[in-house]
Formats: C-alpha cells, sequence, structure tokens
C-alpha cells in the first residue's frame, strides 16, 4: 500500500521553482515527486 500523501501549499522562490523543474525533467520525475524525493533525504540525513 502506498503512503498517504498530504496536500500542502508553499511559496518558494522563482529561481529555486525552475531550477527544481529542470532538475525533475532531468530525473523524469514531477516536480512534486523530486521536491519529496529531496525532502526525504534531507529529513533522513538528520536521523544519522
Amino acid at each position: 500500500m502506498k503512503p498517504l500523501k498530504t496536500k500542502v501549499s508553499i511559496t518558494l522562490d522563482e529561481d529555486i521553482v525552475e531550477k527544481i523543474k529542470e532538475l525533475a525533467e532531468s530525473d523524469d520525475r514531477s516536480f512534486s515527486q523530486y521536491i519529496n524525493m529531496i525532502l526525504k533525504k534531507h529529513v533522513k540525513s538528520f536521523n544519522k
């Protein structure tokens, strides 16, 4: 079973949005999937 997802709304700087879009596209992921992946990695780094 897939984990539950929660919709959130955040405000980001335009240059960050553009860079994330580029990175997501090059990784063949959606914008949302890419942000989720990056945030998971970041949060995991604090659990060491």
